[in-house]
């Protein structure tokens, strides 16, 4: 047995001691069903009174005593009959043996004390651990109580959710607390509200993200890097309208099958338009704006473009689940012939701005052919071998996910690993069969037919707002110089020396470094930490001695100290760091 699989075993059974306490310390509440899950488990719950965060330490306590009273896990398969005998008052247990598939085995799981009478039971596939002894009292703890509806619905009853971690020893514990907070302390909501980056009104619009000052100077640059890098790859930069008529999203397939996530139709002109949830008709018109030769191909088409989809209350999440967000989208137009090269230069183009940013482990998993897809099954081949072969040709891990490619093609998914080891899933390169389909798209080959093109789209951030809290959280707000909104804090020793400050900032201004002069009636040690705590890069003391001397004292937000150096000197310094998008100071 793996690790893997025994801390789920250890989870799912303290789940099972979880709803054992509460059903004793809790009478007459309803049980409804309680997993294993990553890092722990939950199990929902209908209390008949209501309960909150402070009832978890009793809970805590009463799940001890049951594991450390060393209860054996017992096995049970009955009849329908018996199962709904045994949970007659289990509302949430009845509807599950309701919908069972005839003749499908039911398992009921019995905790049973060292004299063999049963103190609890529950309806479930198992395993479990032979005996509560293979569980540590100490290496446990409840985190959170929530609210969740059964299934998920909100039509049904909503219910209580505990969630809870769990390991293998109080050692473990410790170290993913102590994990949990770090992820806290980076959390980009809290960050974010510590650098002023950006906000969200809900009296205005849930979902829709303001960026402020400091949060538009770090939007800018990777904006600038980005439009840069794109040029330098053999993009062309596409401006699209927000709306479009609906006869778009029916043609391309989007109304018939993403009709959920968009916003109601605008009348214009007695005549229906919908705000765009992506980019890819727009494009797609403007290739069809003329006639197109082999000779024409590859077009490579990028935009970043604001698109609205919508997604329920319950699931937005600062930047990382939002309604409105901003897509850097891209659209590769191509023959057979080059769609190999198109892909693999598409890959490293990633993988470089990956790294520019400082994410270096990253694992590709490569989605096939679904039971159900368009395209005729020679595109799909070719499409998935050039897949294969662009991530075999740069190295990197990957994971075969049989299936699950959309529809309309096969795709690479991105997953990047941050500073505390998560996974977030980013760049997509997504192969489509099915829009130059509906559209009707051509070009003219060198025999002079007409052929269809390839088009895959492709976006390597994502959006820019959930790549935004990925980077907020990867670097704790203590951004590279090249993004740091503000580069450096000008801090004279005293008022005296405001005049030299300013001077100092006006020089640096000058040569585009991003600058703050620390003006304030605070004394230069407040203003130090005040710098410190808005994570600027770099602070340029300044006094009599470096008046003087034209230079500036040089401290780091870390607390380091380097060598005074002229203005003029401490300029090319930095405007070399940022120039090549060092991440060190």
């Amino acid at each position: 047995m793996s690790n893997e699989e025994k801390l789920s075993l250890i989870r799912h059974s303290v789940s099972h001691c979880l709803a054992a306490a509460v059903c004793r310390l809790f009478p007459g509440t309803k049980v409804a069903i309680g997993p294993a899950i990553e890092n722990g488990f939950y199990y929902d719950f209908l209390f008949p009174q209501a309960i909150s965060a402070e009832d978890l330490p009793a809970i805590e306590m009463e799940m001890r005593r049951i594991i450390d009273s060393k209860q054996d896990f017992v096995r049970l398969v009955i009849s329908p009959d018996e199962a709904r005998a045994r949970f007659a008052d289990e509302p949430f247990k009845l509807e599950i043996i309701e919908k069972l598939p005839a003749g499908q085995e039911i398992v009921v799981y019995e905790q049973r004390s060292a004299d063999g009478q049963v103190f609890w039971y529950d309806l479930c596939r198992g395993p479990h651990v032979s005996n509560t002894r293979e569980i540590h009292s100490g290496a446990f703890k409840l985190m959170s109580i929530a609210g969740a509806y059964w299934h998920g619905d909100e039509n049904k009853a909503m219910l209580s959710r505990i969630y809870g971690t769990a390991w293998e020893t109080p050692q473990a514990l410790k170290a993913h607390l102590a994990f949990l907070e770090e992820v806290e302390r980076r959390d980009h909501r809290r960050v974010a509200q510590e650098l002023d980056l950006y906000s969200v009104h809900e009296e205005a619009g849930a979902g829709l993200i303001y960026w402020h000052p400091h949060g538009g100077r770090i939007r800018v640059a990777i904006e600038d890097f980005w439009r840069q890098e794109h040029y330098r790859n053999g993009y062309e930069i596409l401006y699209t309208p927000h709306i479009g008529k609906a006869w778009l999203w029916e043609t391309s397939g989007h109304l018939g099958f993403y009709k959920e996530n968009m916003y109601s139709p605008l009348q214009i002109d007695k005549q229906d338009y919908l705000i765009k949830p992506m980019n890819c008709p727009f494009h797609i018109m403007i290739y069809k704006n003329k006639g197109r030769s082999y000779r024409d191909l590859p077009l490579r088409w990028a935009e970043l473009g604001t698109v609205y989809r919508y997604e329920r209350s319950g699931v937005l999440h600062g930047l990382l689940r939002v309604r409105g967000f901003t897509q850097d989208d891209a659209h590769i137009f191509c023959t057979p012939e080059q769609i190999e090269a198109e892909i693999l230069e598409t890959l490293r183009f990633s993988l470089k701005l990956w790294k520019v940013f400082g994410f270096t482990e990253i694992k590709a998993y490569l989605a096939t052919k679904p039971a159900e897809s368009v395209g005729e099954s020679a595109r799909w081949d070719q499409a998935l071998e050039s897949l294969r072969k662009a991530v075999e040709a740069e190295n990197l891990p990957y994971t075969l996910d049989e299936g699950g490619g959309a529809f309309y093609g096969p795709k690479i998914d991105l997953k990047i690993k941050d500073a505390l080891g998560r996974e977030w899933q980013m760049t997509t390169i997504q192969f489509d069969f099915n829009e130059p389909e509906r559209f009707d798209m051509t070009y003219i080959a060198a025999d002079g037919t007409a052929k269809r093109p390839y088009m895959v789209h492709r976006a390597l951030l994502g959006s820019l707002e959930r790549f935004f809290g990925v980077l907020i959280e990867h670097f704790g707000g203590a951004f590279p110089l090249w993004i740091a909104p503000e580069q450096a804090a000008v801090i004279p020793v005293s008022a005296v020396f405001n005049d030299y400050a300013q001077e100092v900032s006006a020089q640096l201004k000058a040569q585009d470094i991003r600058v703050a002069v620390e003006l304030g009636d605070s004394r230069m040690n407040a203003k130090i930490r005040d710098c410190q705590k808005r994570k600027i890069p770099y602070m340029l003391i300044v006094g009599q001695h470096e008046k003087d001397e034209g230079t500036v004292a040089l401290r780091l937000r870390d607390g380091r100290q380097l060598p005074a150096l002229k203005i003029a000197a401490f300029a090319e310094y930095a405007l070399e760091k940022i120039k090549n998008h060092d991440l060190t100071l």
